[in-house]
């Protein structure tokens, strides 16, 4: 695959993929499996690992052969090693953020509305989330958009994956730049959306010149896109 290189640090950005004619029930498998995958790896995710291989190895070629690379990858390594490929990925990279809104609002105060406005949605559905995580976090937003619900509950969370596409596109792009594995699981969801609008090509153009929005006037502290490093990984 080629890759336009221009520059957010040093990550390159990567032209986007061809979306799949995904059947609903087979974008919520995809994206049930997306939410766990990306969530800090525990033994019993790892037990899981091959139901699903299973749920997933039943979806569109390009799909299915995304999350068969990833979970490739990752069972061939142990626990431990996992566990610290995931912080270096997912906590020490700021390009590499699980926070939607980090892309768009950066450390700035208008992240705090951003985060406001997922609390909101949430509610709109009917449905709590996680009270451990931002409201932002990938994966709790791919949880909302696997689950069965009504046309306009599942508006609400199409809205939310696509008014923050170009962060998604970005994150897909950093990920494969520090070559992990957990690139294949970003392309496995971007193949089952909706193809790349003009407006969303150009605002994910300005994040990979510019970067996510940036503020220090007035902050005691910057807003971190991600929680504090686990405190039972090792050091």
């Amino acid at each position: 695959m080629s890759r336009r290189r221009t520059g957010i640090g040093k990550a390159p950005s990567l032209p986007f993929l061809e979306a799949v004619d995904a059947h609903p029930r087979e974008r919520a498998v995809a994206h049930m499996a997306a939410s766990l995958l990306l969530e800090y790896p525990t033994q019993e995710l790892r037990d899981r690992h091959a139901l699903l291989r299973d749920a997933t190895g039943i979806l569109s070629d390009p799909v299915a052969a995304a999350f068969a690379r990833y979970l490739d990858a990752a069972d061939a390594l142990d626990l431990d090693a996992q566990q610290a490929h995931y912080v270096e990925t997912f906590d020490l990279r700021r390009r590499c953020a699980l926070y939607l809104t980090y892309y768009a609002a950066g450390d700035t105060r208008r992240r705090g509305m951003a985060l406001v406005t997922f609390v909101e949605a949430y509610r709109a559905c009917g449905w709590v989330p996680r009270d451990d995580e931002l409201p932002d976090y990938l994966p709790t937003v791919l949880e909302l958009s696997s689950r069965e619900q009504s046309h306009e509950q599942s508006a609400v969370a199409d809205t939310l994956l696509g008014s923050h596409r170009a962060g998604i596109e970005l994150l897909r792009s950093a990920l494969h730049h520090v070559q992990t594995p957990y690139a294949e699981v970003l392309d496995a969801v971007c193949l089952t959306l909706p193809a790349v609008d003009e407006a969303t090509a150009a605002r994910f153009a300005e994040l990979v010149s510019s970067g996510p929005p940036s503020e220090t006037v007035g902050l005691s502290a910057p807003l971190l896109p991600f929680p504090t490093v686990r405190s039972e990984v090792p050091a």
